[in-house]
């Protein structure tokens, strides 16, 4: 699962992925602990990255099917971007490519406002 909390630039405490399974299951925690859909991860590194990722259930007549929401944050959490991916094309996003290096974190949840 996740280790425990290392500090990285801008002084925030975050939690170290430790595989790519563990992606879906920290969205589904966070959304079922604070009520608000998806999770906030950090590719630790000279941009330091921000994504959203929400877990999407499977939608019927020609909707998205089930899998990842993935939004690139701006600087004030503005979404940049959205891609609708299916699990095959998640595994090859760009987080589980920073995870598998080592450089994906997540803040803890937070269940107060």
């Amino acid at each position: 699962m996740h280790t425990d909390a290392r500090l990285v630039p801008g002084r925030v405490r975050l939690l170290s992925v430790q595989a790519p399974e563990d992606i879906e299951y920290l969205v589904k925690e966070s959304e079922v602990l604070t009520g608000r859909s998806g999770r906030t991860f950090v590719i630790a590194g000279a941009d330091r990255l921000v994504y959203r990722v929400h877990w999407q259930p499977l939608t019927e007549f020609g909707g998205h099917a089930a899998g990842p929401v993935v939004e690139r944050l701006g600087h004030h959490g503005e979404v940049l971007s959205r891609q609708h991916l299916q699990l095959w094309e998640f595994l090859e996003h760009s987080l589980v490519e920073a995870q598998a290096a080592g450089q994906l974190f997540t803040p803890p949840v937070r269940t107060t406002p």
